[in-house]
């Protein structure tokens, strides 16, 4: 038995052009794999190519080019078994907002071929799990926004799939919400030994929760690893200077005397920006960008220095910061990075 639990292959997915518009290419040569039992994060800005990815993985897109295997099927030749054998939560709403709890659950199972009562008994079990007992017979419309995502989850899971595929769980949920989301996704990884492969866009949630991450931009994937391995890679600490209608030349030029920063890259965007760099002894490299920007009249605002964050890796390891993938930042020589 394999212990790889995804593979893609070169996948590149372009979306036709229409009137006027030209076409996208949303995926452009991704490859990576998945090992089995491993919460996964696909983690990129908005447009990376991430969902996707997910839709690629879960039949519900066709690559223009480029396999995938999931589960140890092709995704083209043997659809059927590849959904029978995952869960989705796509970012929409999965469940009937005018059906009960139990409901809902009821007819997912149904839907995957069980009989009645292993339907309700299968039902009960995850109302359990994901603490919504109480909840069971309410209408879905008088849920949180946190119980309609868990409801979510329990209903890709009816049918115990093999990988679970979660795209942005999270998204517009509250900090507390968020956190109890956080730790079904930890339970589902270590109590039902399942793959769990986790998109999202945002940095702490991939943080927390994977084991191992692919970082991708522009459709194509830029490292693979553990997230603690990803930052380990970076040596010294992070300054970070958040910066006020910045002229990016007029940076580069105030901070070139400062001794000892590496790995220099200015972001200027309109009436935001940032400075971002590395360095072997932060608290004497804060206070001589500080002295530096102040001598040249550039205004900024927030002042960071930090051990090397998952920012830091993805700013190391794409050459940007965490924004808009067509971001085109600046190195401090000037040169396109």
């Amino acid at each position: 038995m394999t212990d790889i639990a995804i593979t893609a292959t070169d996948l590149v997915k372009v979306y036709p052009g229409r009137g006027r518009r030209r076409p996208v290419r949303a995926l452009d040569g991704l490859s990576f794999a998945v090992p089995v039992g491993r919460v996964f994060g696909l983690l990129g800005p908005n447009g990376a190519g991430k969902s996707t990815t997910t839709k690629i993985l879960t039949t519900l897109a066709r690559p223009t080019s480029g396999a995938a295997t999931v589960a140890g099927h092709d995704v083209l030749r043997q659809a059927d078994a590849v959904r029978a054998a995952i869960g989705y939560v796509s970012q929409g709403a999965g469940t009937d907002p005018l059906l009960t709890a139990s409901e809902n659950l009821e007819i997912a199972a149904r839907l995957r071929g069980a009989s009645a009562p292993a339907s309700r008994s299968r039902a009960v079990e995850l109302l359990r799990e994901f603490g919504l007992e109480d909840a069971a017979r309410r209408p879905v419309s008088t849920f949180s926004g946190g119980m309609r995502r868990r409801l979510d989850v329990a209903a890709a899971l009816v049918h115990r799939p093999r990988v679970l595929f979660l795209d942005e769980p999270t998204t517009g949920l509250d900090p507390e919400a968020r956190a109890a989301m956080w730790g079904e996704i930890r339970r589902l990884s270590a109590e039902e030994a399942l793959t769990v492969v986790l998109t999202t866009h945002y940095m702490e949630e991939a943080d927390r929760l994977a084991d191992e991450i692919l970082l991708v931009t522009r459709g194509v994937s830029v490292v693979q690893g553990a997230p603690d391995a990803l930052k380990a890679a970076l040596h010294g600490d992070s300054v970070r200077v958040r910066l006020v209608e910045p002229d990016a030349v007029a940076v580069r030029a105030a901070i070139a005397s400062v001794p000892g920063l590496r790995d220099v890259l200015v972001e200027a965007s309109g009436v935001d920006g940032v400075l971002a760099a590395r360095t072997d002894d932060a608290s004497t490299a804060v206070g001589a960008v500080i002295s530096a920007l102040d001598a040249a009249g550039i205004r900024y605002g927030q002042v960071a220095a930090s051990h090397p964050t998952l920012d830091d890796a993805y700013l190391h390891f794409v050459g940007h910061t965490f924004g808009d993938p067509d971001t085109s930042p600046t190195d401090s020589k000037g040169a396109a990075a």
